[in-house]
């Protein structure tokens, strides 16, 4: 095909015959100049582009006539226009190519295609992924750096090196008692906030953010989100949402904010609230596996309960939150070996934003608690949780740790660590302290970021929803598990 065959091919295109009668309709009501042709307007108008609407809102008297050509055209197909008028145009765009490109066939390109192929059927992807999560999150998130690194940097640097020298130090130095409780001693800022934040978080989300990389950059998270399409369209979303959830695994604010890209205020509404409640972020969740690592029953149980939940208050919240339902398409790039440039550039970005956002929290948080240490608010709330972690089966002590949580939930999933060293939670009070820790109320960093994508009235309805029922939740596991007799 020659050039000029070629332009004449592209300029000869034409929608579906509906889309062209309201193009025209469009146009004759169009009266103002603009920089680009009418007909890429009246395009734009139908794709429902929020920019060129408030133009032509402003510019044109027959806004309302037009405003109604649309609606009209829209009650015609099933699908929303832009979706409708982006598969034609990608239709076309094949077929042009199909006519000008010639694909070898080589060894390479049929192993791609064959990737492809079995990474997006279930038959075939599902055991691809449940090898992802078990090498890729179990292995070497959960083993390796919620338990060797910490156990070496936790374990030997901070134990048995910084931490008493800091008590030392400050005991000598310092003859305030309020001060000295605040730099160290059991809840001091370096002594328990930098130690939480550098000791056990670190290791976790550092090499939780290298294997997210190295996954992200092969090109195997858009294949995973048309795996789990199906799924997520039960649950009132669609393959796109993957993304947030994903990333939720690594830090459910950051996750909060990547919503909005979602297509509907009903998918940011119902992806919010899972994201509070049952996605934990990368340390809490490499804390929980390194807890549970040595008992794979109590580590299946904690993630099929989790699983159970996020499916079933997905599939109720799609049942009531009123909306259309979401349709999906994605650019699949190719799969290709991750680029180590890559992979460090990513991690050290995320680990730069880690040390910038999140370590102060942890600072923070430390001096909150010592605030409401001197002045009795948090014993006194660690006393009136005591019954309720009591009717979880749960020992006293987890209500610290779950007060914790609130500041953030990496934070009380490090106290919940250091009592289950301590041999304080045996093997289902792990189990159910895990699963009510995970459940429970956004911290608050989430919190924040909630209020202001989503607004203060939804943002209060989805914690006054989630914290009763983490609690309800954990009450129910820790009935069954009784029931069955099971003793970690």
């Amino acid at each position: 095909m020659s050039k000029n065959e070629l332009l004449e091919n592209c300029n000869a295109f034409k929608y579906d015959d509906r889309i062209e009668k309201a193009i025209r309709e469009i146009e004759k009501n169009l009266k103002s100049n603009y920089n680009i042709s009418k007909r890429s307007v009246a395009l734009l108008l139908l794709q429902e582009d929020e920019e060129i609407k408030e133009i032509v809102k402003s510019r044109e008297s027959s806004f309302p006539e037009i405003s109604e050509i649309i609606k009209r055209t829209k009650m015609l197909f099933s699908e929303p226009l832009y979706y409708v008028i982006t598969v034609q145009r990608q239709k076309k765009v094949d077929e042009i190519v199909s006519k000008v490109v010639v694909t070898r066939r080589d060894s390479k390109k049929l192993i791609s295609n064959w990737l492809d192929r079995i990474t997006v059927q279930p038959l075939t992807g599902i055991p691809i992924l449940l090898l992802v999560l078990y090498f890729g999150l179990y292995k070497f998130v959960g083993e390796f750096g919620a338990g060797t690194l910490v156990d070496f940097i936790e374990g030997n640097i901070f134990e048995n090196y910084i931490n008493p020298w800091v008590n030392s130090l400050v005991t000598v130095y310092i003859s305030n008692e309020a001060i000295r409780e605040l730099l160290a001693m059991e809840y001091g800022i370096i002594t328990l906030g930098l130690r939480y934040a550098l000791a056990i978080i670190l290791p976790i989300v550092g090499t939780f953010f290298l294997m997210f990389s190295i996954i992200e950059d092969s090109g195997y998270l858009p294949r995973l989100a048309l795996l789990v399409d199906r799924l997520f369209k039960s649950i009132g979303l669609n393959g796109r949402a993957v993304i947030p959830m994903t990333l939720g695994f690594g830090c459910d604010t950051m996750a909060t904010l990547v919503s909005r890209t979602l297509e509907t205020r009903r998918e940011r509404v119902i992806a919010t609230l899972l994201l509070a409640l049952a996605i934990p972020c990368s340390a809490q969740l490499g804390v929980i596996m390194g807890m549970l690592s040595g008992k794979p029953a109590a580590l299946a149980v904690w993630a099929l309960f989790i699983a159970m939940v996020f499916v079933l208050v997905g599939y109720l919240a799609a049942q009531v939150l009123p909306g259309e339902k979401p349709v999906f398409y994605m650019e699949i790039p190719p799969l290709r070996w991750p680029r180590i440039g890559n992979i460090i550039e990513k991690t050290v970005s995320r680990m730069q934003w880690y040390f910038l956002e999140i370590v102060p929290v942890f600072i923070i948080a430390s001096v909150l608690i010592w605030i409401g240490r001197m002045t009795g608010v948090f014993d006194a709330i660690i006393r009136w949780s005591e019954p309720l972690m009591m009717a979880l089966g749960l020992p006293p002590e987890t209500a610290e740790a779950f007060l914790f949580g609130f500041f953030r939930r990496d934070y009380g999933a490090a106290g919940l660590y250091d009592l289950q060293k301590n041999g304080v939670l045996n093997g289902v009070q792990m189990t159910v302290a895990s699963v009510t820790l995970t459940l429970f109320v956004p911290c608050i960093a989430q919190f924040s970021v909630m209020l202001k994508e989503r607004g203060l009235k939804t943002t209060l309805a989805i914690v006054a929803f989630i914290f009763p029922f983490a609690f309800f939740a954990g009450y129910i596991l820790n009935l069954i598990l009784k029931a069955a007799g099971v003793a970690w």
